[in-house]
Protein backbone atom coordinates (compact mmCIF):
# COMPACT_ATOMS: atom_id res chain seq x y z
CA UNK A 1 0.00 0.00 0.00
CA UNK A 2 1.36 3.44 -0.91
CA UNK A 3 1.80 6.14 1.73
CA UNK A 4 -1.14 8.04 0.21
CA UNK A 5 -3.32 4.94 0.55
CA UNK A 6 -2.07 4.32 4.09
CA UNK A 7 -2.90 7.90 5.06
CA UNK A 8 -6.44 7.70 3.67
CA UNK A 9 -7.13 4.31 5.27
CA UNK A 10 -5.74 5.51 8.58
CA UNK A 11 -7.81 8.70 8.49
CA UNK A 12 -11.02 6.74 7.88
CA UNK A 13 -10.17 4.34 10.70
CA UNK A 14 -9.40 7.28 13.01
CA UNK A 15 -12.81 8.76 12.28
CA UNK A 16 -14.45 5.53 13.41
CA UNK A 17 -12.40 5.48 16.62
CA UNK A 18 -12.92 9.17 17.37
CA UNK A 19 -16.68 8.88 16.92
CA UNK A 20 -16.80 6.64 20.03
CA UNK A 21 -15.44 9.33 22.39
CA UNK A 22 -17.92 10.90 24.81
CA UNK A 23 -18.00 14.66 25.62
CA UNK A 24 -16.01 14.16 28.83
CA UNK A 25 -13.27 12.37 26.91
CA UNK A 26 -12.99 15.19 24.39
CA UNK A 27 -12.47 17.75 27.15
CA UNK A 28 -9.85 15.57 28.90
CA UNK A 29 -6.14 16.47 28.53
CA UNK A 30 -4.19 14.74 25.79
CA UNK A 31 -0.51 13.77 25.87
CA UNK A 32 0.23 16.83 23.76
CA UNK A 33 1.28 19.53 26.23
CA UNK A 34 -1.54 21.91 27.23
CA UNK A 35 -3.93 20.53 24.60
CA UNK A 36 -7.23 18.82 25.31
CA UNK A 37 -8.30 15.97 23.06
CA UNK A 38 -10.70 18.46 21.45
CA UNK A 39 -7.73 20.75 20.67
CA UNK A 40 -5.84 17.84 19.09
CA UNK A 41 -8.79 17.11 16.81
CA UNK A 42 -8.95 20.78 15.83
CA UNK A 43 -5.23 20.66 14.98
CA UNK A 44 -5.78 17.72 12.62
CA UNK A 45 -8.52 19.65 10.81
CA UNK A 46 -6.27 22.73 10.57
CA UNK A 47 -3.58 20.62 8.93
CA UNK A 48 -5.97 19.71 6.13
CA UNK A 49 -7.63 23.07 5.53
CA UNK A 50 -5.52 26.06 6.63
CA UNK A 51 -3.41 28.06 4.21
CA UNK A 52 0.31 28.45 4.84
CA UNK A 53 -0.16 32.21 4.87
CA UNK A 54 -2.49 31.97 7.85
CA UNK A 55 0.08 29.93 9.78
CA UNK A 56 2.86 32.36 8.83
CA UNK A 57 0.79 35.33 10.00
CA UNK A 58 0.06 33.61 13.30
CA UNK A 59 3.76 32.83 13.75
CA UNK A 60 4.60 36.49 13.13
CA UNK A 61 2.11 37.44 15.83
CA UNK A 62 3.94 35.06 18.19
CA UNK A 63 7.43 36.34 17.28
CA UNK A 64 8.23 33.36 15.08
CA UNK A 65 7.14 30.61 17.48
CA UNK A 66 5.53 27.78 15.53
CA UNK A 67 4.47 25.99 18.72
CA UNK A 68 2.64 29.03 20.09
CA UNK A 69 1.00 29.74 16.74
CA UNK A 70 -0.02 26.10 16.39
CA UNK A 71 -1.55 26.10 19.87
CA UNK A 72 -3.53 29.30 19.31
CA UNK A 73 -4.88 28.12 15.97
CA UNK A 74 -6.02 24.81 17.46
CA UNK A 75 -7.64 26.38 20.52
CA UNK A 76 -9.38 29.06 18.47
CA UNK A 77 -10.92 26.50 16.13
CA UNK A 78 -11.87 24.18 19.02
CA UNK A 79 -13.67 27.09 20.68
CA UNK A 80 -15.91 27.54 17.65
CA UNK A 81 -16.41 23.94 16.47
CA UNK A 82 -17.58 21.07 18.66
CA UNK A 83 -15.97 17.63 18.22
CA UNK A 84 -18.89 16.35 16.13
CA UNK A 85 -18.57 19.28 13.72
CA UNK A 86 -14.80 18.86 13.56
CA UNK A 87 -15.16 15.17 12.75
CA UNK A 88 -17.54 16.12 9.93
CA UNK A 89 -14.96 18.65 8.70
CA UNK A 90 -12.18 16.07 8.83
CA UNK A 91 -14.28 13.50 6.96
CA UNK A 92 -14.90 15.99 4.13
CA UNK A 93 -11.23 16.93 3.94
CA UNK A 94 -9.75 13.41 3.82
CA UNK A 95 -10.21 13.20 0.05
CA UNK A 96 -10.23 16.96 -0.61
CA UNK A 97 -7.51 18.62 1.49
CA UNK A 98 -7.15 22.37 1.13
CA UNK A 99 -4.46 24.85 2.01
CA UNK A 100 -1.23 23.39 3.31
CA UNK A 101 -2.83 19.93 3.44
CA UNK A 102 -2.46 19.76 -0.33
CA UNK A 103 1.29 20.32 -0.23
CA UNK A 104 2.59 18.54 2.88
CA UNK A 105 4.34 15.23 2.15
CA UNK A 106 1.93 12.40 2.88
CA UNK A 107 4.53 10.66 5.06
CA UNK A 108 4.63 13.70 7.37
CA UNK A 109 0.85 13.91 7.52
CA UNK A 110 0.62 10.20 8.35
CA UNK A 111 3.13 10.65 11.15
CA UNK A 112 1.30 13.69 12.50
CA UNK A 113 -2.08 11.93 12.43
CA UNK A 114 -0.80 8.71 14.02
CA UNK A 115 1.14 10.53 16.75
CA UNK A 116 -1.82 12.71 17.66
CA UNK A 117 -4.21 9.77 17.70
CA UNK A 118 -1.86 8.16 20.20
CA UNK A 119 -1.90 11.43 22.18
CA UNK A 120 -5.65 10.96 22.53
CA UNK A 121 -6.01 7.22 23.10
CA UNK A 122 -3.04 6.82 25.43
CA UNK A 123 -4.25 9.75 27.54
CA UNK A 124 -7.61 8.00 27.85
CA UNK A 125 -5.91 4.72 28.78
CA UNK A 126 -7.28 3.08 25.63
CA UNK A 127 -5.46 0.54 23.50
CA UNK A 128 -4.62 1.83 20.00
CA UNK A 129 -5.79 -0.16 17.00
CA UNK A 130 -3.47 1.46 14.43
CA UNK A 131 -2.33 -1.14 11.86
CA UNK A 132 1.29 -2.22 12.01
CA UNK A 133 1.86 -1.15 8.41
CA UNK A 134 0.95 2.43 9.26
CA UNK A 135 3.06 2.44 12.43
CA UNK A 136 6.15 1.08 10.69
CA UNK A 137 5.73 3.58 7.86
CA UNK A 138 5.71 6.37 10.45
CA UNK A 139 8.74 4.97 12.26
CA UNK A 140 10.70 4.56 9.02
CA UNK A 141 10.00 8.14 7.95
CA UNK A 142 10.65 9.76 11.31
CA UNK A 143 13.94 8.05 12.23
CA UNK A 144 15.40 8.43 8.74
CA UNK A 145 15.29 12.19 8.22
CA UNK A 146 15.52 15.23 10.52
CA UNK A 147 12.10 16.80 11.00
CA UNK A 148 11.60 20.25 12.56
CA UNK A 149 8.30 19.12 14.08
CA UNK A 150 9.17 15.64 15.38
CA UNK A 151 12.50 14.89 17.17
CA UNK A 152 12.47 11.14 16.43
CA UNK A 153 15.61 11.36 14.28
CA UNK A 154 17.60 12.94 17.11
CA UNK A 155 16.04 10.77 19.81
CA UNK A 156 16.86 7.52 17.97
CA UNK A 157 20.42 8.40 16.97
CA UNK A 158 23.04 5.79 17.85
CA UNK A 159 20.58 3.22 19.22
CA UNK A 160 19.18 -0.13 18.13
CA UNK A 161 15.37 -0.08 18.16
CA UNK A 162 13.10 -3.10 17.74
CA UNK A 163 9.32 -3.27 17.56
CA UNK A 164 8.04 -6.32 19.41
CA UNK A 165 4.72 -6.44 17.57
CA UNK A 166 5.81 -5.53 14.04
CA UNK A 167 8.56 -6.38 11.58
CA UNK A 168 10.64 -3.28 12.25
CA UNK A 169 14.17 -2.56 13.47
CA UNK A 170 16.41 0.46 13.23
CA UNK A 171 20.10 1.01 13.88
CA UNK A 172 23.13 -1.21 13.50
CA UNK A 173 24.25 -1.15 17.11
CA UNK A 174 24.45 0.80 20.32
CA UNK A 175 22.11 0.73 23.33
CA UNK A 176 19.06 -1.41 22.64
CA UNK A 177 15.38 -0.57 23.09
CA UNK A 178 12.39 -2.77 22.35
CA UNK A 179 8.68 -2.17 22.67
CA UNK A 180 5.42 -1.98 20.79
CA UNK A 181 5.52 0.09 17.61
CA UNK A 182 2.88 2.49 18.94
CA UNK A 183 4.88 3.11 22.11
CA UNK A 184 8.04 3.73 20.08
CA UNK A 185 6.23 6.28 17.88
CA UNK A 186 4.92 8.09 20.94
CA UNK A 187 8.17 8.20 22.91
CA UNK A 188 10.36 9.10 19.91
CA UNK A 189 7.96 12.00 19.40
CA UNK A 190 8.87 13.28 22.90
CA UNK A 191 5.90 11.80 24.79
CA UNK A 192 7.48 10.25 27.90
CA UNK A 193 4.42 8.41 29.26
CA UNK A 194 5.18 5.24 27.27
CA UNK A 195 8.81 5.04 28.45
CA UNK A 196 7.75 2.61 31.20
CA UNK A 197 6.50 0.19 28.53
CA UNK A 198 9.87 0.02 26.75
CA UNK A 199 12.73 -2.28 27.71
CA UNK A 200 16.46 -2.50 27.10
CA UNK A 201 19.66 -0.81 28.16
CA UNK A 202 18.92 2.18 25.93
CA UNK A 203 15.75 3.26 27.72
CA UNK A 204 17.66 5.44 30.17
CA UNK A 205 19.46 7.16 27.28
CA UNK A 206 16.21 7.77 25.42
CA UNK A 207 14.55 8.97 28.60
CA UNK A 208 17.27 11.56 29.19
CA UNK A 209 16.93 12.84 25.62
CA UNK A 210 13.15 13.13 25.78
CA UNK A 211 12.98 14.66 29.24
CA UNK A 212 15.86 17.08 28.71
CA UNK A 213 14.29 18.49 25.56
CA UNK A 214 10.92 18.86 27.26
CA UNK A 215 12.59 20.71 30.14
CA UNK A 216 14.32 23.10 27.76
CA UNK A 217 11.09 23.66 25.83
CA UNK A 218 9.12 24.32 29.00
CA UNK A 219 11.69 26.87 30.11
Amino acid sequence: MSVRELLRANDLRFLAVASTLCPEEWTAPSLCDAWSNHDVLAHLVIGYRTRLGVVAAEMARHRGSFDDANTDLARTLAATRCPTDLLDDFARLVDRPRGMGRYFPRSLLLGDHVTHELDIVFALDREPDIPGEALTAVLNAQVSLPNPFVPAYRNSRGMRLTATDANWTHGAGGPQISGRAADLVSVLGDRPSALARLSGDGVSVLSSRVLSRRTRTAG
